[in-house]
C-alpha cells in the first residue's frame, strides 16, 4: 500500500467493482460530455463486467472509500478515473506516479476533446505520439496517443 496526500493506493478487489463502475460513470459524464448517456451506460457495463475484472487495477481510497482507480494493461493505462467530488486533490497524479513506479514508461489514449485530461497528462510528462480520428468503438471522436518515458 502507498499513502499519498492522506489517500491510500491498494490493489483492486472484486468488492470494489460496483463502486468503481459508479466512479467511472460520474467522471466520464464530465470528461466525455460528447458521449450520449446511452453510450455511457453501455460502456459502464463493459467497464464493470470486462475491463475491471481483466486489467491490473489500483484503487485510491480517501477515508477508507474508493475514490478512483487506474487500470493497467502492461505499460498501457487503459483508464484513469477519479470521483469528481475528489478532483483537484492530487489523486490522479498519485495513481499515475504509482503506475510509473510499477511499469516505467507508460502509454495511454485520451479523447482530444477532453482538454482537462490532455493537459493533466502533459503536466505529468506525457507527449503526443499519434492522433486518430475515431475511438475503439468507431465513434468519430479524435483520440490522442501519449507516451511518458521511464
Amino acid at each position: 500500500m502507498i499513502h499519498a496526500h492522506g489517500a491510500t493506493i491498494r490493489a483492486y478487489c472484486a468488492a470494489d467493482r460496483d463502486r468503481l463502475a459508479h466512479v467511472w460513470l460520474e467522471a466520464s459524464r464530465i470528461g466525455h460530455p460528447f458521449m450520449s448517456e446511452a453510450d455511457l451506460l453501455e460502456q459502464q457495463g463493459r467497464v464493470r463486467d470486462i475491463y475491471l475484472p481483466q486489467a491490473e487495477n489500483w484503487v485510491i481510497e480517501l477515508d477508507g472509500e474508493p475514490a478512483g482507480f487506474i487500470g493497467l494493461i502492461e505499460g498501457f493505462i487503459g483508464g484513469l478515473f477519479v470521483d469528481p467530488a475528489a478532483h483537484g486533490h492530487g489523486l490522479g497524479k498519485a495513481l499515475v506516479l504509482h503506475a510509473v513506479a510499477l511499469k516505467g514508461a507508460l502509454e495511454l489514449e485520451v479523447y482530444a476533446e477532453n482538454e482537462t485530461a490532455v493537459g493533466f497528462y502533459r503536466k505529468l510528462g506525457f507527449v503526443e505520439t499519434l492522433r486518430r480520428n475515431a475511438d475503439d468503438d468507431g465513434r468519430l471522436q479524435e483520440v490522442i496517443r501519449m507516451r511518458r518515458p521511464a
